[in-house]
């Protein structure tokens, strides 16, 4: 942790990609703290970045120019994948981290994230990698897309909902509250969007063409408009097409 090389100037100005790396950590990151020598010693900060993914993990580190080792833990849940995580202990990187918001404890006391607007895109791309989903599904035959984001703050979700849907020129989303059963029964909180929302949220966090992104969530978007132009050809021009909808669900959960 402490000692190794990292960009110590990441989190102190915004940029495109420290945006991202930012949203990602809201979703799947967390600050904790320890003291050196006696109970009232010296404070010591650390921060972690957690992915299930290893090659995207990877990506962040080279972002930032980590060279903190990634290590492997399993999730503790049974139904769970193991999963890679970063420790960085850069007090300065820390304290950046919490002049913007992420705190000790941040699942009990996050609060909205300010965020310029030109660089909104990137820190919603980076939530929504690590606390998004998005899911192709089938009403009476017609294929749907719906995406959903979901966090243990109803404080950060609601101004999150609220900036976003600005951004997108649509109606505010409802907060729905539901329970994490494997999690302690821990209380979450999520708002979904669906099929146009989704194709606006898409170009919104697609549209500048990112180096940063989790693939497998992006191809979701991409079978999307494959499957929408299909069905919009075979109910429009059934004579000049000979194949079938996929009848597959495409899903990435949070």
């Amino acid at each position: 942790m402490r000692g190794l090389p990292i960009n110590k100037n990441f989190f102190g100005s915004w940029s495109s990609n420290m945006s991202y790396v930012l949203g990602f950590i809201v979703a799947d990151g967390c600050i904790g703290v320890k003291r050196i020598g006696k109970k009232d010693g010296m404070k010591q900060y650390f921060f972690n970045i957690t992915s299930k993914d290893r090659p995207h993990l990877e990506n962040i580190q080279k972002t930032m120019a980590a060279q903190q080792k990634i290590y492997s833990k399993s999730s503790g849940y049974t139904d769970r994948k193991d999963y890679y995580f970063i420790q960085i202990g850069h007090q300065e990187i820390c304290k950046d981290l919490m002049n913007l918001g992420i705190l000790p404890r941040k699942t009990y006391n996050l609060n909205p994230i300010k965020v310029p607007d030109k660089y909104f895109p990137d820190f919603v791309r980076g939530f929504f990698d690590g606390d998004g989903s998005v899911y192709i599904y089938k009403v009476n035959k017609t294929p749907q897309i719906k995406v959903g984001f979901v966090s243990s703050s109803l404080s950060f979700i609601t101004g999150f909902n609220q900036q976003l849907c600005k951004n997108l020129n649509i109606s505010t989303k409802s907060v729905h509250r539901k329970i994490d059963k494997q999690r302690v029964r821990m209380i979450l909180y999520d708002i979904c969007f669906y099929i146009d929302d989704c194709e606006k949220l898409a170009e919104f966090m697609y549209g500048n063409n990112p180096t940063l992104y989790l693939p497998r969530k992006r191809k979701v978007f991409e079978k999307w408009k494959l499957m929408k132009r299909r069905h919009y050809i075979k109910q429009n021009y059934p004579s000049k097409v000979g194949w079938q909808l996929n009848n597959k669900v495409f899903t990435e959960n949070y």
